[in-house]
């Protein structure tokens, strides 16, 4: 039978969480609950203790140490490495948590370390807010409680019905999938990233990608989008990654709205993963409506892509700082690295007579790959064309397919792996 986890503060919320419990079961499914309150008696299935240990701490010292931030942090680790051992053991198909503030961040860093695919739902106290830091790069459904989680009442079983309900519903769907995945052959997924700025070369990418027998994934290089990828990437999920849009880290150099964090673009070069990587649309730095942009870049080129969107045109010093960031992720990598450099402009706007047109800005980020890069074991690529021009796509998914077959290949020849 399909099981949802319940993950909660049982110290506080024992109540709440056994009227939980019984409502999912009723709508047929198994409950299993993990306790992340560090002054809990209650009876738990993994209990606080337990918890505390699997995040590498004591729980008494925890209780004695009188520090409420550090030990919900030590119970989010806990929970984290719990429910990721009860998925390995296939014995959680959703899980399902109520809460404050405390509850939400604790429950949700648990969620945020489960495998994208695995139903997530969260009622929170806080979700009519900015809930980014509770979803991250994750498929976490949020649901507002409206009201407190605080004893059960006609307007709190309401929502946490269809809670229940939800959450037994996709642990359903879940473990049937899981059930279907071993008889279904599912061809290797790659990972895209596009921007309304290289959308061209990106979907002729993905349809020669699609051809070759990949299942393409195209993730929005918004932030989130980018680190969805980086996730996916380590979840082991991708035989290969066509990067081609990095905008994002043009956005967290300048400080623009749209950054994936200092992170991206290293978690297929931790892998090993095949690479293919391109500069797409770090000619921008994203911005809210144009009121929001700080005053800082008043005398700076800007286009309003959008009435909630503004773009503002990166400089020749910042492209080469870009340049260096992209060469030292890039360098790190230990699969195989294409780095192609589209010589006629990074973007939609980025061409001649438009209004990102920059060939100094262009030339310091080029310039600046290839003397970094010189002497590494990552090939670069000079295109005479824009990113968006008809070939630079197809391009790039044919030498990730290249190069996706070449370590197929070594994998599966004896005499290589014992070189390695």
């Amino acid at each position: 039978m399909a099981t949802v986890v319940l993950i909660g503060t049982m110290d506080t919320k024992g109540q709440e969480y056994a009227w939980l419990a019984d409502r999912v079961r009723e709508h047929g499914a198994e409950v299993l609950t993990v306790d992340v309150g560090t002054f809990s008696n209650e009876q738990a299935d993994v209990p606080a203790a337990d918890v505390a240990k699997a995040g590498g701490h004591d729980l008494a010292e925890l209780r004695s140490a009188e520090d409420r931030g550090a030990a919900m942090q030590a119970m989010a680790d806990g929970a984290a490495a719990v429910v990721l051992d009860l998925a390995t053991d296939g014995r959680l198909d959703a899980v399902l948590a109520v809460g404050g503030s405390g509850g939400s961040s604790v429950a949700a860093h648990a969620m945020r370390a489960l495998p994208v695919g695995t139903p997530k739902l969260l009622v929170s106290t806080m979700a009519s807010g900015d809930v980014s830091p509770y979803v991250g790069e994750v498929d976490l459904t949020i649901m507002y409680s409206v009201v407190d989680v605080a004893g059960i009442n006609s307007v709190s079983a309401q929502v946490f019905g269809n809670a229940a309900a939800a959450a037994a519903g996709m642990a359903r769907e879940h473990e049937a999938r899981a059930a279907r995945a071993y008889e279904e052959e599912h061809r290797p997924l790659v990972g895209l990233t596009m921007f309304g700025l290289t959308t061209p070369a990106v979907d002729e990418a993905r349809a020669v990608l699609d051809w070759l027998g990949y299942e393409p994934l195209v993730f929005h290089a918004t932030g989130s989008g980018g680190g969805a990828l980086e996730k996916l990437v380590r979840d082991g999920r991708l035989v290969g990654v066509a990067d081609l849009t990095t905008t994002e880290l043009a956005d967290e150099l300048v400080g623009g709205v749209l950054t994936a964090g200092p992170d991206r673009l290293e978690a297929a070069g931790r892998a090993g993963l095949p690479q293919v990587v391109s500069v797409g649309a770090v000619d921008m730095v994203n911005f809210g409506p144009r009121g929001t942009v700080p005053a800082a870049f008043d005398d700076r080129r800007f286009v309003i892509h959008n009435p909630t969107v503004t773009l503002m045109r990166t400089t020749a010093e910042e492209n080469a700082e870009l340049g260096r960031t992209i060469a030292a992720k890039l360098a790190a990598a230990t699969g195989p690295v294409v780095l192609v450099l589209p010589r006629g402009g990074v973007s939609g706007i980025d061409v001649e007579g438009g209004p990102f047109w920059d060939p100094e800005a262009d030339e310091a980020l080029f310039t600046t790959l290839h003397e970094a890069l010189d002497g590494t074991d990552v090939e670069v690529v000079d295109v005479d064309a824009n990113i968006n021009d008809a070939g630079f796509g197809r391009a790039a998914a044919e030498r990730l397919h290249e190069l996706v077959q070449a370590g197929a290949q070594s994998s599966a020849d004896p005499e290589k792996e014992e070189d390695r």
